[in-house]
């Protein structure tokens, strides 16, 4: 059949199962819009307060759902505000789709009204970046992008559209959703020779990172720990790899990690790595991270082996059939040594942990962990609060976590819980700082608009807390441009924006707050009053290992 180029996208955005995209109107996509109009029947359209906020929800969309997330964009500063979005999914490898517009193909390099390179800005933020010349390529590319988008290591593709080839006609051939490139199979030799240094070992780990959910194959990761009598340490991204309620569950690990998971990677004779980048956050001082064990990295980018952690065993592949294959091949054992050790890490953990009932962090979370449900979705913005609830939310399920780890989004979390929301129809609470909301609250009218069940928790030092803290321990007290001390009422704020807003400044306030909240089905915000000063601890700094970690 003969379709205009609009037509097309919207015939391959259905064809996708597309049921969603997130994206704000202008000059350039006017046509596009056009069309989704015709199709609103079938592709809901969620307007966004900014760009930026279309690209954060795309990906809220697909790390909670594990589908491909679309946002649309204009030309110029359309497309340009995009660019945090995609660069956040990116550092993250979250499969996304950005199509965005731009002026007619004999325009380009005219410095038409408009315009801009959205193919040289995007490229180092994105997979792949495609120009479509030609309407008679457009339904090939979007479909290839989609493939790219969820083949191998996924991450965010974009497809930047002429005016032109959105309105000329091409002929177009309905097809099935494209499937992803098979991930190619992990070499068996080394499979074996992992399974043997396994049943070797006496003080076995699993280090998990976000490819173990992105692979969706979380449901390896407790039976490989219950049979080779390891214990599971989470790099930030692969949280909810593992329900935290069972005993081999230690945390996270690195500069902000829980001290039982950092100290019990430190000793470990053997680390399965599974999906794991080893960036400096999570490693400290490379020299001396697991300076005991063998290291066996399972990845399905072969660009991250030798990267950051010279391993002993590199092995590229499917992550699926890796740890089935050594749930398999490994024999049942038990470390009663190992588990002696581990449990005395834990102990000196629990004597460092504060205790009190006052409106402290720690104490915040734990009350909305009370309140939500295991399949409650949880994003966070970044900085001190980002740390303290991957220190202490006690996430049971895959795909409950959202946040910005690779790239530190400050701003990512509004975005990202709106298509956390849109995507799986469950509340979703929004953990955020007073810093951190203010990059981004103006997503609140989106909340509002759609009725989404998102309670945002609000907590305010008053600080920019993160930077702060470096501050305070690294740079003399010098505190520039971290004392906030805004005149903002966050209630007042929720108020003019049509959603319910609360102050807590103590307990029985927060828990009164949350009632109210999680019996309605349309946004609030509850700001929380918690102490100026109060650092994320334990801390590694830069390039430190566990000999220097800051505990009290």
């Amino acid at each position: 059949m003969l379709l205009t180029g609009c037509e097309i996208i919207m015939e391959v955005l259905a064809e996708q199962g597309v049921d969603t995209v997130f994206g704000y109107p202008g000059g350039q996509v006017l046509n596009i819009y056009d069309a989704l109009y015709k199709n609103r029947y079938r592709i809901k359209h969620v307007l966004t307060a900014h760009e930026q906020g279309a690209s954060h929800a795309a990906d809220g969309y697909s790390r909670s759902s594990g589908k491909v997330g679309v946002c649309i964009a204009t030309s110029g500063p359309g497309a340009t505000n995009l660019i945090t979005g995609l660069a956040t999914a990116h550092a993250d490898s979250i499969p996304m789709v950005a199509i965005t517009g731009n002026v007619p193909m004999e325009l380009i390099g005219t410095d038409s009204f408009q315009e801009v390179d959205t193919i040289g800005l995007s490229i180092p933020v994105t997979k792949h970046s495609f120009l479509v010349k030609s309407t008679d390529t457009l339904a090939f590319t979007l479909r290839e992008a989609f493939r790219f988008a969820k083949s191998g290591r996924p991450g965010p593709v974009l497809v930047d559209i002429p005016k032109n080839v959105q309105l000329d006609k091409a002929e177009f051939t309905p097809c099935a959703e494209v499937e992803k490139t098979p991930d190619p199979s992990p070499d068996k030799e080394l499979l074996q020779e992992a399974a043997k240094l396994i049943n070797e070992c006496r003080k076995p780990v699993i280090y998990c990172g976000g490819g173990i959910i992105n692979a969706n194959c979380s449901e390896f990761i407790e039976p490989l720990a219950e049979k080779s009598g390891a214990y599971g340490v989470f790099s930030m991204m692969g949280l909810t790899a593992m329900d935290c309620e069972n005993p081999r569950h230690l945390g996270m690990s690195g500069m902000h990690g829980r001290y039982a998971a950092t100290k019990t990677l430190t000793e470990a004779d053997l680390v399965i790595a599974a999906g794991v980048r080893f960036t400096e956050r999570a490693t400290g001082n490379k020299a001396k991270f697991a300076e005991h064990a063998k290291i066996i990295h399972l990845d399905i980018d072969p660009a991250e082996h030798g990267k950051n952690i010279d391993a002993h065993l590199k092995i590229q592949g499917s992550l699926r059939e890796s740890l089935e294959y050594l749930l398999d091949n490994i024999e049942k054992k038990e470390n009663p040594e190992w588990d002696r050790e581990v449990n005395g890490f834990k102990e000196a953990e629990r004597k460092n942990m504060k205790i009190t009932d006052s409106l402290m962090p720690w104490n915040v979370i734990e009350a909305v962990n009370k309140k939500a449900s295991p399949e409650t979705n949880i994003a966070t913005d970044v900085g001190q609060h980002q740390m303290w609830v991957a220190q202490y939310y006690k996430f049971k399920m895959p795909r409950t976590h959202l946040t910005s780890g690779g790239l530190g989004t400050m701003g990512y979390g509004m975005g990202a819980a709106i298509g956390a929301c849109m995507a799986t129809k469950r509340r979703t609470v929004l953990f955020t700082g007073d810093g951190s909301f203010g990059m981004n609250l103006n997503e609140l009218a989106t909340a509002v608009s759609e009725k989404l069940p998102l309670t945002v928790v609000v907590l305010n030092n008053k600080r920019l807390g993160m930077i702060r803290q470096w501050q305070s321990l690294f740079f003399e007290n010098h505190f520039m441009a971290t004392v906030l001390d805004r005149a903002t009422d966050f209630v007042k704020l929720a108020d003019a924006f049509g959603a319910e807003g609360y102050r807590a400044e103590n307990m029985d306030e927060l828990n009164t707050a949350l009632d109210k909240a999680f019996s309605m089905e349309t946004p609030c915000v509850i700001e929380c009053i918690i102490p100026s000063d109060e650092n994320v601890l334990p801390m590694v700094p830069p390039n430190g290992s566990l000999d220097n970690m800051i505990v009290k």
